[in-house]
């Protein structure tokens, strides 16, 4: 590669000493670039000669080969860092890389769980028996009922269920009130938990918390209620990775949706401030009928085997 290997290793001796890079970091600029520099030479071109339809060229090529946009997108960033520092260092008078878009990367699918593999989850939490079950079974089936945020479930007031609560008033971002409603399964829940409550507390002590704990929090973390529901998952034969609380507000839109449900009666319920967020579940819903069609329908599967 002759002068462009010492511009390469110029350029990453200066992430190194002047941005602190981490070594994993500089290998990666250096496959990118090396990369970048090989489909430069199959068009005579080198990388401190190369122009912006080069560039173009280079994301076209990698979009052609079924390349996902973040990556493309992550492999721009490092052009375009490496031709910043040539035309700082003078040994360019312009940069071809300022008038490149950035692949558009979309919006990625959330994951969600099936309508099973959520009533697994329940039944296993179910089946746990004694304090840390029934717990365990009133968050979920509040989260499943209501969709909250993880963040909103843990931090639940004590007084939002102080009578048998048909809905629940939940504060979310920016302080703004919504009401939910609940599921009679979750009312039960809730009731079968306030009976053994006070064992997550020390004896005589009092707490403004539905799901209270000894933590400096005063309540049931985020962190904790993630490895409650890896741990479930496991027990369930779940990939542990797949669920999540948030993977289950997820399950909970697209149910709803999937069952007929309104997308601004989902949005609200969610707590989104623009409906385009919510919107996402109908993709979802798009994603799974498209893969239905093509994996069951008589048709699809004649056209597949010719």
């Amino acid at each position: 590669m002759g002068r462009d290997a010492g511009s390469v290793e110029r350029f990453l001796e200066m992430l190194l000493a002047e941005r602190g890079a981490s070594a994993n970091t500089i290998e990666a600029y250096r496959r990118d670039l090396t990369d970048f520099a090989a489909t430069l030479k199959a068009r005579k071109r080198t990388l401190t000669d190369a122009g912006s339809d080069d560039i173009r060229a280079y994301l076209a090529g990698l979009e052609s080969a079924g390349m996902a946009p973040r990556t493309a997108a992550r492999r721009l960033s490092a052009i375009r860092q490496f031709y910043r520092f040539l035309f700082s260092e003078g040994d360019r008078t312009d940069d071809p890389s300022t008038v490149i878009d950035s692949p558009r990367q979309g919006r990625p699918l959330p994951k969600i769980l099936s309508e099973g593999d959520v009533d697994l989850l329940l039944a296993a939490a179910r089946g746990r028996g004694g304090p840390d079950g029934i717990r365990l079974t009133c968050l979920l089936e509040i989260l499943y009922a209501s969709g909250l945020r993880v963040s909103e479930l843990v931090s639940l007031p004590l007084a939002s269920v102080a009578r048998d609560p048909r809905v629940l008033i939940v504060r979310g971002k920016g302080g703004k009130e919504r009401m939910v409603p609940l599921t009679e399964a979750a009312r039960e829940a809730i009731a079968a938990f306030k009976e053994v409550r006070a064992s997550y507390l020390p004896e005589g002590a009092t707490s403004p918390f539905l799901f209270p704990s000894r933590g400096s929090e005063g309540h049931l973390t985020r962190r904790r209620m993630g490895q409650l529901l890896k741990e479930l998952a496991a027990e369930c034969g779940l990939r542990p990775a797949s669920v999540s609380p948030h993977v289950l507000r997820h399950a909970f839109a697209t149910h709803l949706l999937d069952h007929g449900a309104d997308l601004r009666s989902v949005q609200q319920m969610l707590g989104h401030a623009d409906i385009s967020t919510t919107q996402i579940y109908t993709h979802v819903l798009a994603e799974r009928l498209k893969s239905l069609v093509t994996e069951h329908h008589p048709l699809a599967k004649a056209s597949a085997k010719s």
